[in-house]
């Protein structure tokens, strides 16, 4: 088994990119310097799926990927090369929009509660779920809409149409009305806005119904193929898809290393709170790095702008971004989700606590301080062992009737099923209040607005990325770590020229006055958050923006998910056509009108800056602590948004051209950054002792512009430093005032820029970082 050293993130699509696809690509890969193919759910999902975490068959390998044959294919492909294949798994949820679809799915609305697989998913059957003891499914757009309901005849089976939704009939009901077969079965369509979801989800997501892992059968059935591809020597390791919406991550993860063994790599999409680390009795490798994500971009913002940002935030938005206003915001999403979106839940939950502690409470006094408590809890779950005890500190500080907080303690200290839910709703109004509606309500800085991040805190300094970096060398030496991935909000470089704005906040200010003096925003917040999107993408190559092909559709796509999911003047629940047309009139606007002019000129200042800062973070992701992830595309500069637009297909032919060139200078073409991608993981593939599980030592900067180098030295454990990495800082402010005398202060040895193969003989910033705004050193063995 190969070493992980360095994995490659690939979208799989049955339209685009299949696991065949996949094999095509892996002698370019291979010759990047990538150990490890690192692909998405590969599961059988729903036919059309883009993404694969809608799975419907967690049994099968996709045919629509290739199936299992190309599966095997691919894997000998690695092999073959000496590399290894990473997947990805989702346990907590399976794909439901298409019933017929998913067998598990299928045979619980036909046979109700008798289904062998009526325990597989997490439906509550009580008669006053609201749905009179049925499963009720949210897919009606009214009340009325049962007159559209529909009997077909598919062979000997009866099904309800509903417009393309089909559904089982239960065997001897199909006869009468299609109102009158439907009153019979064991499911009752519901209106999608009814607040009436009587099965766990994905967060809100109706298609999505979530699994009970805990249950032995699940368990094991959901997980035999992964279980074949490790006996089989397919796979060297697996991603683990939300562990935290289980009932029982800790659990969970414990079966799972004792199913997979311990050689399989194994890191988990755990959102990590501000301040929380990862509990260390879990059985895994780390995260998937969004912890790493966050403090490597933190880096390269100035923290002296914070006070002109945040002015001009509260100028043109009312809010200042700062701590003070994220927190008290953040609550009020939390309540707001609790009481909307995931309303089912909170009252599931609530019917719990009154069952295992025979509270007499109301229902809406308990519903007020199980949202009152949850809104105030700052991470996914508490029941991990280094937040022991922050729930009962929660709880010390919530407001309403005692009687029902002490009510909610009762039943939490049973340790039964109001606690799973419990944990479980955390969570998930989490990830629904702050990643997909507070990260769109606040525009101080967007490129720290990322999953997993800190919005109030602007900046990260050396010390505190150092004390990070050192802290993961230590005790998590092969988590993942990222700089995008598909469900990054902004790829790596849109963030990274974002982040330049920190340099020059009162041009930024001034900029942003002027633009909307020429082209008004149809609302000053919508305006503020959507100009630093667009000046993240916007053309830096001598191109105008009008003539970049998809451009245009590519903002119209985002500025509408952007402005729905801030639901502040429109919603996807309740769109607002008026607002919407003026926000899409603005945008075409902006890349046709004259304020593209002013666009096109403060781009071409910061954009240079914004390549600086993208390859300094870069070097840094790649040859720190943990295993790096290069996202698909993203070894040339890329400017993707959020999804769906990071999951578009990437031009691999383009790529293998420009393999093996050399940069002569950091422009648009991304030659530098595909230099920095290959050197770095070729260079982690042949020296693997001295970054997975090798020494951190930061490297400090001496002399006037020391500020503006952030660097470390790795190595074996037991040797001296024989890698150095250091990048450039703040370079557009550098720019201004040059390195002077500074230098970096190496470790002792003779050392050897790796890039351009010359020897270092000084340790002057101004010959470390003469050709390229980052330098990568090996010690002479």
């Amino acid at each position: 088994m190969a070493p992980v050293t360095g994995t490659y993130r690939l979208q799989l699509r049955a339209d685009a990119f299949t696991l065949r696809d996949a094999t095509a690509v892996v002698d370019y890969l291979d010759r990047l310097g990538v150990s490890h193919l690192y692909l998405s759910p590969i599961l059988t999902a729903t036919s059309g799926s883009t993404h694969g975490y809608d799975v419907t068959d967690p049994t099968t390998v996709s045919e629509a990927l290739g199936g299992r044959t190309a599966l095997v294919e691919l894997s000998r492909a690695v092999r073959a090369r000496g590399m290894g294949l990473i997947v990805d798994l989702v346990p907590n949820h399976v794909g439901v929009s298409k019933p017929r679809e998913n067998a598990w799915w299928w045979d619980v609305l036909r046979r109700g509660r008798e289904s062998v697989y009526a325990g597989f998913f997490d439906i509550d059957w009580a008669a006053d779920n609201g749905a009179d003891g049925k499963l009720a499914l949210p897919v009606l757009g009214s009340d009325t809409d049962l007159d559209s309901l529909t009997v077909l005849v598919d062979g000997a089976e009866s099904q309800l149409a509903y417009f393309e939704h089909r559904f089982p009939v239960a065997p001897g009901t199909g006869s009468g009305s299609a109102r009158a077969v439907h009153e019979r079965q064991h499911y009752r369509l519901v209106p999608w806005d009814a607040g009436i979801v009587t099965y766990r989800r994905f967060f809100s997501v109706n298609e999505l119904a979530a699994l009970r892992q805990e249950d032995p059968d699940v368990f094991a059935e959901s997980h035999r193929e992964l279980k074949s591809w490790v006996d089989e020597g397919l796979i060297d390791g697996v991603r683990i898809d939300h562990p935290d919406g289980l009932a029982a991550p800790a659990d969970y993860l414990r079966r799972l290393r004792e199913l997979l063994g311990p050689d399989q790599w194994i890191v988990i999409e755990k959102i990590l709170g501000h301040t929380e680390p990862l509990d260390p009795l879990l059985p895994v490798d780390g995260t998937t790095g969004y912890d790493a994500l966050n403090q490597i971009g933190g880096v390269f913002v100035d923290p002296r702008a914070e006070p002109e940002l945040t002015a001009l935030s509260i100028e043109l938005t009312g809010d200042a971004g700062d701590t003070e206003w994220l927190r008290a915001t953040e609550r009020q999403f939390k309540v707001d989700t609790g009481r909307a979106d995931l309303a089912p839940e909170v009252r599931r939950l609530v019917r719990a606590i009154r069952r295992e502690s025979g509270s007499t409470c109301t229902d809406s006094d308990l519903e007020d301080v199980v949202t009152d408590s949850i809104a105030r809890i700052p991470v996914y779950r508490t029941d991990y062992s280094p937040l022991a005890g922050l729930t009962s500190r929660i709880l010390g500080t919530t407001s309403g009737p005692p009687t029902s907080t002490n009510t909610l303690a009762d039943a939490l200290t049973r340790g039964g099923e109001s606690a799973v839910r419990f944990q479980q709703v955390c969570g998930a109004v989490m990830a629904k209040s702050v990643e997909d509606r507070l990260f769109y309500r606040t525009a101080r800085l967007i490129s720290r607005q990322e999953v997993g991040g800190n919005p109030a805190a602007t900046a990260v300094s050396v010390a505190e990325f150092h004390l990070a970096n050192a802290d993961r060398a230590a005790r998590w030496p092969k988590a993942m770590t990222t700089l995008s991935t598909h469900d990054t909000k902004r790829g790596e470089d849109v963030r990274a020229r974002i982040g330049v704005l920190s340099q020059l906040p009162q041009i930024w200010s001034t900029a942003v006055r002027a633009w909307e003096r020429i082209c008004p925003s149809p609302d000053a917040f919508t305006g503020l958050f959507l100009w630093q999107n667009i000046i993240g993408i916007w053309p830096a190559d001598g191109r105008t923006a009008a003539a970049v092909p998809d451009l245009r559709e590519r903002l119209h796509a985002y500025a509408e998910k952007a402005i729905r999911e801030a639901a502040l003047l429109t919603s996807w629940n309740a769109p607002n056509s008026d607002f919407e047309a003026a926000v899409h009139s603005w945008l075409d606007t902006v890349i046709d009108g004259p304020v593209s002019d002013h666009v096109d000129r403060l781009v071409g200042v910061i954009a240079p800056h914004g390549w600086s800062d993208s390859l300094g973070q870069k070097i840094l992701q790649l040859c720190g602590p943990g295993i790096p992830d290069v996202y698909q595309g993203t070894e040339l500069w890329e400017d993707s948004l959020v999804d769906p637009d990071n999951r578009r297909v990437i031009d691999y032919a383009a790529r293998t051209e420009r393999l093996d060139a050399s940069a002569r200078r950091v422009d648009a073409d991304g030659v530098a950054k595909m230099e920095l991608v290959r050197t770095a993981l070729r260079l982690r593939r042949d020296r693997p002792d001295s970054f997975v599980g090798g020494a951190y030592l930061p490297v400090l900067g001496s002399g006037p512009a020391a500020e503006h180098i952030a660097g470390f030295a790795r190595g074996p454990q037991t040797q001296s430093p024989d890698v150095v990495a250091l990048a450039t800082r703040f370079s557009l402010v550098l720019a201004e005032t040059g390195w002077g005398d500074t230098t970096a202060l190496l470790p002792p040895g003779k050392w050897t820029d790796v890039v351009s193969g010359r020897p270092v003989t000084t340790s002057r910033a101004s010959d470390l970082f003469a050709r390229l705004p980052y330098a990568l050193l090996v010690r002479d063995r």
